[in-house]
């Protein structure tokens, strides 16, 4: 490997390591600041009403840590958090960790089956709850599973009135004293968060990631969008994930810049309106939530004219959206990431610097204090520009899966975390994302990637959005589908998307399937649900394929 980091003609890279890692806690990090910038804005919930100063925020998280010690919860002990972006949730995530408790992110899009087995496979002593969000009635399903969930004590009921067997945010708030801090021993390689990856096939796996992996992957996050204590991040993105734990909120830590929620949950209006109100000079999103945002009827009367930065990641990023966001939200500076729970979870960002066209393109070059390579199916390192699986080595991979060795080697093998994303790596380490292994489909002994696909239909004018996927065929093994959603007012023929895609891409990729659609089913991160798509297609069409189990 030269001195630019770059293997000689093979897809392999490396980080750049002038900036240290760092050994702080959360708890440090988060005291650091304190100490630093104690009387600037630090978080604002615009729903709750909430707008804490450094100062005030860490009396809040102090005062949680200390009730939550008098409920005799000891370090290393296990507290899941369910709810939408509220101030309790991010209070939980500093007081917990400043307590060395395994704070468990619970999806709030999760029933009964779901989060009984995250629970159990955590071993939870208590949950941070709150009452309902939208048809999910939290406390009621809580009731339900409690009976199987020998583990779990103690259910903290978010607000001032507690359901029988429960007790309120409010009350353990007010029940500690001091934190005994002589029964604590911390360290930055201590396991201090699990996170449950949201796979389509079998049970979700608990990614159980460190102070070490989050704190460092937050700094080099910050440091790629030039952050600073001026900054104020507005964040529609949910807490429970990465997005919104690491990328948002310990990025905003780990300088000092003030974190805005615009509401519970995902609202474009809400979202606008908060960066406009708030003077934000930085937006995260994944690309629906920016398409939804420029999309919003009264886009126009917004305005964004003190954004700067931001992160567009979650999913690949259509390159007509992100031409769209840098030239009519303000955001020049926009920075696309890549990454995954199992890296803490960011591996690749582009700059602030980085050319446009790279911006667009590619999901930019990797992180610090990490390696990157693209391997083929025996695992030998491709050429650059060859596609095949991308693999991540460093300070961000996870500690495992939470007590499942078996599957942790699965996926990580000699250090190497294999991600099951099919990417390129040029010769100047730029990396593009091709799409999931699992989502490329092969027609006539053609492979296809779907995501080439989208980008291309997106130039189409009336087209809004768009998925595309394979479906099981007799004659060519698969068919490409695409499911469109057309631009407000417009109309449209799956003939008149054939007609586009005719003598501009190979005909094999063109879609023999289209169907037009109002919505498309997404996880509550934003994230399509292919696997869905593919089903009801294969019902409607009766195909008689297999379904995604």
């Amino acid at each position: 490997m030269d001195d630019t980091g770059l293997s000689p003609n093979l897809s392999r890279v490396r980080g750049a390591i002038d900036a240290p890692l760092s050994d702080l806690t959360i708890p440090e990090l988060f005291a650091d600041t304190v100490a630093r910038f104690p009387d600037r804005l630090a978080v604002v919930f615009r729903e709750q009403g909430v707008r804490w100063t450094w100062r005030e925020f860490q009396d809040e998280v102090d005062r949680f840590a200390a009730g939550l010690q008098t409920l005799g919860l000891n370090c290393g002990d296990r507290v899941g958090i369910w709810s939408p972006n509220r101030a309790e949730w991010v209070v939980t995530q500093f007081a917990t960790a400043r307590l060395g408790l395994i704070l468990v992110n619970i999806n709030p899009a999760y029933r009964l089956t779901e989060l009984e087995y995250a629970l159990r496979v955590s071993g939870c002593r208590a949950v941070v709850s709150a009452v309902q969000l939208k048809t999910s009635k939290y406390l009621e399903m809580l009731q339900t599973v409690r009976s199987n969930l020998p583990a779990l004590q103690w259910i903290v009921q978010m607000g001032d009135m507690p359901a029988p067997g429960m007790v309120s945010y409010a009350e353990v708030m007010a029940s500690g004293k001091d934190i005994r801090a002589e029964d604590l021993s911390l360290g930055c390689r201590d396991p201090i968060n699990i996170q449950f990856t949201s796979g389509t096939t079998g049970s979700p796996k608990g990614a159980t990631l460190t102070h070490h992996n989050v704190v460092n992957n937050a700094r080099f996050i910050a440091r790629a969008m030039n952050f600073t204590e001026v900054d104020r991040l507005c964040i529609p993105v949910p807490l429970y994930h990465c997005f919104g734990m690491v990328l948002a909120v310990l990025a905003c830590v780990s300088t000092g810049a003030a974190m805005v929620f615009p509401g519970e949950s995902f609202e474009p209006g809400a979202t606008l309106a908060a960066v406009a109100a708030e003077r934000c000079t930085a937006l995260h999103g994944v690309p629906t939530m920016f398409i939804a945002e420029l999309g919003h009827p009264d886009f126009a009367t917004f305005d964004l004219s003190t954004l700067r930065t931001g992160i567009m990641a979650g999913s690949p990023c259509p390159i007509e959206t992100m031409k769209r966001v840098v030239a009519e939200m303000s955001m020049s500076e926009v920075t696309i990431a890549y990454g995954m729970t199992e890296t803490s979870p960011v591996s690749f960002q582009s700059s602030t610097k980085d050319p446009l066209e790279r911006r667009v393109t590619t999901v930019g070059r990797i992180q610090p204090w990490l390696e990157a390579k693209v391997v083929d199916l025996e695992g030998n390192t491709l050429p650059w520009g060859v596609t095949g699986e991308l693999c991540v080595r460093g300070y961000s991979v996870m500690q495992g899966y939470w007590e499942d060795p078996a599957r942790t080697a699965e996926v990580v093998k000699d250090g190497w975390m294999h991600t099951g994303d099919l990417a390129t790596i040029d010769d100047e380490g730029y990396c593009n994302i091709v799409g999931r292994a699992k989502d490329m489909l092969i027609r006539g002994g053609e492979n296809v990637y779907p995501r080439e696909i989208e980008e291309f239909l997106f130039r189409f004018p009336k087209v809004q959005a768009v998925q595309v996927f394979g479906l099981p065929d007799a004659k060519y093994g698969e068919e490409v589908c695409a499911w469109v959603v057309l631009k407000p007012g417009q109309t449209c023929t799956a003939e008149e998307v054939r007609e586009f895609c005719r003598d501009q891409i190979a005909h094999y990729k063109v879609p023999r399937y289209v169907r037009f659609v109002e919505e498309m089913p997404m996880t509550v991160t934003g994230k399509y649900q292919k696997f869905v798509m593919r089903d009801r297609m294969i019902d409607e069409l009766k195909l008689g394929g297999a379904k995604t189990a």
